[in-house]
């Protein structure tokens, strides 16, 4: 019964690869243990209520593939992971258990998101206008550029209709 606001679809931000080189030396100065949760965010094109909903029994190392169970449509998705992901997923899991939550804070309990770390580093990083859901956008806007065809972009991204991705 709740009106979902509309998304601003005109709207399309990435990181520039200079921006990129600024947000990293900033987290890895200042928040160096959250570095993985932004190759991961910037690796598998996560919304930010996925990717911090995550639990380690929905990763599979051994198919490179993450599933997400209930996809901003409600549908479960499964995310492929390249190397950068594994990766990242790889020193998360050094940080923990590896079972349960992916992402904790000190005290065990899930994170809910980054916007203690991530809004300072984007400040301090003199990156404007920048938004966590734009890693997003950067993901799909790296593979068109690329040269990857728009409906293997499209099926990557999740989106139900090729205009949401024609966007980029």
């Amino acid at each position: 019964l709740v009106k979902h606001r509309p998304e601003n679809n005109a709207r399309i931000r990435y990181l520039t690869s200079e921006e990129e080189v600024r947000l990293r030396a900033v987290v890895q100065e200042r928040f160096p243990e959250h570095l993985p949760e932004l190759d991961l965010a910037l690796h598998t094109r996560l919304r930010l209520s996925e990717m911090y909903s995550l639990i380690w029994e929905n990763v599979n190392v051994s198919r490179r593939v993450l599933t997400v169970l209930r996809s901003k449509n409600g549908e479960r998705r499964h995310v492929p992971l390249n190397g950068a992901a594994l990766a990242a997923l790889e020193r998360i899991r050094a940080q923990g258990d590896g079972s349960g939550p992916i992402f904790r804070n000190a005290e065990g309990e899930r994170l809910t998101g980054p916007r203690y770390w991530f809004e300072p580093a984007i400040q301090t990083a003199k990156i404007r206008d920048f938004t966590w859901h734009c890693l997003r956008h950067t993901f799909a806007s790296r593979l068109l550029m690329a040269g990857v065809d728009i409906r293997t972009v499209q099926e990557l991204m999740g989106h139900k209709q090729i205009s949401m991705t024609v966007r980029y």
